[in-house]
């Protein structure tokens, strides 16, 4: 890899840290390519991306970021999962980890915090943000659901008692 090759990919990792919301830092030492596929095409469905670097160009990239404390994770086969959303890399590389040993997670960073091993996997158990806003919304609409659900109940009731009053006439 020439230099020109070495600043673009120092560029690109750079650009990775500034927009990811989350970075999870994991050793994937053993792995097969199919099982290396198979994690990124699992990253890939819940939005997030999985990449291997050379760690002095990553730690070159992390110079001057806000998460420039977890340079020391990157010593090894090291391999970055990120996203936008702070908590689908980590959901991905935990319940990856859990299946297959050969992923170990060193730390990671959500924002411009740092976390360690059970950083990352604390945040994998937190709901994702499309769950939360669907949490959100149930939240909002129950009171006017259960506001309904009182009002028709009179009427119910009524109707419910006009026909016990009418099959006991008929009878």
């Amino acid at each position: 890899m020439d230099k020109a090759e070495k600043a673009e990919v120092v560029e690109e990792l750079k650009s990775v840290f500034a927009d990811a919301g989350s970075l999870v830092v994991a050793h994937y030492t053993g792995m097969t390519v199919s099982q290396m596929s198979d994690l990124r095409a699992r990253m890939r469905a819940a939005g997030a991306s999985f990449k291997v670097a050379k760690n002095r160009l990553a730690v070159r990239a992390l110079q001057g970021t806000p998460v420039e404390g977890i340079s020391h994770l990157f010593k090894g086969p090291t391999g970055i999962a990120f996203s936008k959303d702070p908590v689908a890399a980590s959901k991905v590389a935990v319940a990856y980890a859990k299946d297959n040993d050969k992923l170990v997670i060193l730390g990671g960073s959500v924002g411009t915090t740092a976390l360690d091993a059970e950083g990352v996997k604390a945040l994998a158990t937190l709901p994702s943000l499309d769950e939360l806003r669907g949490k959100l919304v149930g939240l909002i609409l129950a009171p006017a659901t259960k506001i309904a659900g009182v009002i028709q109940a009179p009427a119910g009731q009524l109707a419910r008692v006009l026909s016990a009053y009418s099959r006991k006439e008929a009878a």
